[in-house]
């Protein structure tokens, strides 16, 4: 009977151990994986005026955020080897950073220490409204502009974004610059997320990327040029010596040098026809 009595003991012990462990997991008080390749000490060291009082975001993408919203993407900086690994970080952050610089040529510590220094556009031309998607109309009286790290806009990102995330992004899209951890989710989601054509960022970036025809006519070869490409060829590829590419470049190789990773080839877009293109 004692026996019994030990092993029932031992499965209610474990049971509730289980529970436990779920429970703690899904409340955030376990620590997510990106902390291995991503410490806070790096993390500042990379976005050393993210909380100036020059920058309007100020405040806003603390590294808590950051780490919070990995959770929701647990492939994210764990898929290859531990230099994939790193190669993809340094690459999400330095896009992200270029959507969100205040760097300039001459700024302190150089212009690629200015990242994440704003959350959304701050003079858009349009609301970013494509009324022709019946998928995803637009809400009346709602903008769809830049916002967040990757400056997610216009109605057919923020809708499936908001799908995938759980919030109503065709109807709240301000969400995304009020909330950091959504924030950061929606930026992680456009990296993570395959839109055909596109691939995901994170397919390129880890290797899995395998070119269609129509990419090999397109010249549209893996590597960090390609993220770019996916993010704002239209407006940015195919182009010679485009700033705004060089400045993408730019934060990955400072980037890629603190995590001590090679970029790998193809980090611009010059010679690649964009997507919208074919």
């Amino acid at each position: 009977m004692a026996k019994h009595c030990s092993l029932l003991f031992w499965f209610v012990f474990t049971v509730l151990s289980l529970c436990s462990t779920e429970t703690g997991a899904r409340s955030g008080n376990f620590p997510s994986p990106i902390t291995g390749l991503i410490p806070r000490s790096l993390y500042d060291s990379m976005f050393l005026h993210k909380d100036d009082n020059a920058c309007p975001a100020k405040g806003f993408y603390p590294y808590e955020s950051f780490v919070e919203a990995t959770r929701r993407f647990p492939a994210f900086g764990t898929t290859g080897n531990m230099e994939t690994r790193r190669r993809e970080v340094a690459a999400f952050l330095a896009q992200i950073s270029h959507e969100t610089t205040g760097g300039w040529a001459t700024a302190p510590d150089g212009p690629y220490a200015w990242g994440l220094c704003f959350k959304e556009e701050v003079s858009p031309q349009s609301d970013y409204c494509d009324s022709s998607n019946a998928q995803w109309p637009c809400f009346p009286g709602k903008s769809y502009k830049g916002r967040g790290p990757i400056q997610i806009s216009w109605n057919y990102n923020y809708g499936p974004a908001g799908r995938a995330l759980g919030f109503d992004g065709l109807r709240n899209p301000e969400i995304v610059a009020n909330n950091s951890i959504i924030a950061f989710k929606t930026a992680l989601w456009f990296w993570m997320t395959e839109q055909r054509p596109k691939p995901s960022c994170h397919d390129v970036m880890v290797g899995r990327y395998r070119p269609t025809a129509a990419d090999l006519a397109a010249n549209r070869t893996g590597g960090f040029g390609l993220t770019t490409n996916i993010i704002n060829g239209g407006l940015e590829c195919g182009v010679t010596g485009d700033g705004r590419v060089n400045d993408r470049v730019g934060y990955f190789k400072r980037y890629a040098q603190l995590f001590n990773v090679e970029t790998g080839p193809y980090l611009d877009c010059e010679n690649q026809r964009p997507f919208s293109s074919n």
